[in-house]
């Protein structure tokens, strides 16, 4: 038997690294042009099939032309990468920014993938921002926290503003929204210039900070914090010690540290934990709630994005603090907000109105079984659309019996779509939310339905999400066959009850205020710092 484990073992890693092999080949090789068009028939094909909205924003007439334009101009032979510009360029028209087009990736061996888990790149723990056609650095850990504020001047020998005009050429947002593109463009710039030149294990900046221009070169695995190191030498030295000090714990004391260990997880999810490999020691958290000034009149909740962490826990704790301390002003901020879960959103909004409402309408679709598709998508692993396929006689009759039909179009009910009660607690005050071009999906969706009931005064920029609606929730993946290009498509149309007549638009501030790369310098918030002058001047 242990033979015969150890000869099956054999295959299967030879079969995966052939596989592997053969799929970096595919990725990196030419590929012939009727393969590309025959890719381009097959995106088409798939977003005709399950996009809802498909002709929202472009006609179908323009549309296939655009597609059928494409075909025509490929004439020679070009990798994954170059095609991706291209095809991400035409899908773009369809004015959804889900829909998302990412070049293929070189896989690795196990080996490789644990060697790069281990290595470091300084640039990986670098946030960027792109204001008043300047890239500069607004957040960085470690060492590399002294280039706050710097800006950037070079990538290697191109300038920011040239990628980020090339860049926004393949960057969708919804409708005709057009806030998205700089802040999407600045927010994920490195995502950005990784889809474009591919992987890279090192790259150089021209930085401009105060009056000093300087070169910083980032090497992977090179570059790691001094103190992190003597930290490792120190420990490794001082391992024997360490050894003959160790002293066992009571019952008593794996008792407490059994429970403070448990109540850290709790306190953790509760607030989103989001843990940074190689900086254990930085703390950052998902959503956060503070009292401005003095008191607790004014609370400013802040939530990066509707995504990780027990929601239900921080939202009733936080309610619940500020009914007790009478808190009259709620400042909620969404700039920088990708979106997230509908039902975080939801649960949320029942804590800002006192009425009982559906959150949103039932979802259009294409397809009763929306769930479904969405696990059975070609790049999920086989195993995983097997169980699918197995456990389908339970998961169809659900879907089904949460579709129906009406006027021609396929709706898809989805558990926010009912009515739900507010919540005894729900604040009552004044509010005031922030937005920019990077509020968008989730955001953008609570935005609307907050903008529509007139619940709350918008401070900031244009949304990047739109008004009316968008599709989303449900994604299809699906690889093209030639090029291995992943394309994510939306399955069901996200919207609440509250429309602007004008389509494709975002939630549109009532002031609008847009920072500027000097506010970054002077350490200034220019919207929060409205918001705070007007609760002053409403006393």
């Amino acid at each position: 038997m242990r033979k015969l484990f150890t000869c099956l073992s054999i295959i299967l890693l030879l079969v995966s690294c052939n596989s592997i092999e053969t799929y970096n080949l595919q990725v990196t090789k030419q590929h012939a042009v009727q393969d590309l068009r025959d890719d381009i028939d097959n995106i088409y094909t798939q977003l005709k099939r399950n996009h809802p909205h498909l002709y929202q924003f472009t006609s179908k007439d323009v549309l296939d032309f655009k597609f059928d334009s494409l075909k025509i101009a490929i004439t020679k032979p070009m990798d994954s990468r170059t095609f991706y510009k291209q095809l991400a360029a035409v899908t773009k028209y369809v004015g959804q920014g889900h829909l998302s087009i990412a070049p293929p990736s070189k896989k690795y061996n196990k080996k490789e993938r644990n060697n790069l888990s281990k290595s470091k790149f300084g640039i990986n723990f670098l946030e960027t921002e792109y204001l008043d056609e300047k890239l500069f650095i607004v957040d960085a850990l470690g060492q590399d926290s002294v280039l706050i504020n710097a800006e950037v001047l070079k990538i290697e020998d191109e300038t920011p503003q040239e990628l980020v005009k090339k860049y926004k050429r393949i960057i969708a947002s919804d409708g005709y929204n057009t806030t998205f593109h700089n802040r999407v463009a600045g927010r994920r710039f490195f995502n950005y210039y990784t889809r474009d030149v591919g992987r890279f294990d090192s790259i150089s900046f021209t930085l401009k900070l105060s009056d000093s221009t300087f070169l910083k070169k980032y090497i992977r695995g090179i570059g790691k914090d001094t103190t992190k190191i003597d930290l490792v030498v120190a420990k490794k030295e001082s391992l024997s010690a360490i050894k003959k000090d160790k002293v066992k714990l009571t019952k008593a004391e794996r008792k407490a540290k059994k429970v403070k260990a448990k109540a850290l997880g709790k306190y953790n999810s509760k607030y989103g934990y989001t843990p940074i490999k190689f900086f254990p020691e930085v703390k950052k958290y998902n959503r956060n709630l503070n009292f401005v000034g003095q008191d607790s009149t004014v609370a400013l909740l802040k939530v990066q994005s509707f995504t990780k962490g027990n929601y239900e826990r921080f939202y009733d704790e936080t309610f619940t603090t500020l009914d007790s301390l009478k808190t009259k002003t709620l400042i909620i901020d969404l700039r920088n907000n990708f979106g997230g879960r509908l039902s975080e959103i939801a649960y949320l909004y029942s804590y800002l109105s006192d009425q009982n409402v559906a959150f949103v309408n039932k979802s259009e679709t294409k397809t009763r079984m929306p769930f479904l598709k969405s696990i059975m998508s070609n790049s999920n692993p086989l195993g995983i659309r097997v169980l699918a396929g197995v456990l389908s006689p339970f998961i169809a009759p659900v879907e089904l019996l949460k579709s129906s039909k009406k006027d021609g179009k396929l709706y898809y009910r989805l558990k926010q779509a009912k009515v739900s009660e507010a919540k005894s607690l729900n604040f009552k005050g004044k509010i005031y939310v922030l937005i920019n071009g990077n509020s968008f999906s989730a955001s953008s969706v609570l935005s609307s339905q907050l903008h529509g009931t007139q619940r709350a005064t918008f401070v900031g920029e244009e949304t990047g999400g739109a008004y009316n609606g968008t599709v989303a929730g449900l994604m299809k993946t699906y690889i093209l066959p030639n090029s291995k290009i992943e394309a994510k498509i939306g399955l069901l149309f996200i919207d609440t009850k509250q429309k602007m007549s004008t389509d494709g638009y975002g939630v549109k501030p009532d002031v609008e205020i847009i920072p500027t790369y000097q506010d970054r310098l002077n350490n200034i918030d220019p919207e929060l710092h409205w918001v705070l002058e007007d609760i002053e001047a409403q006393k």
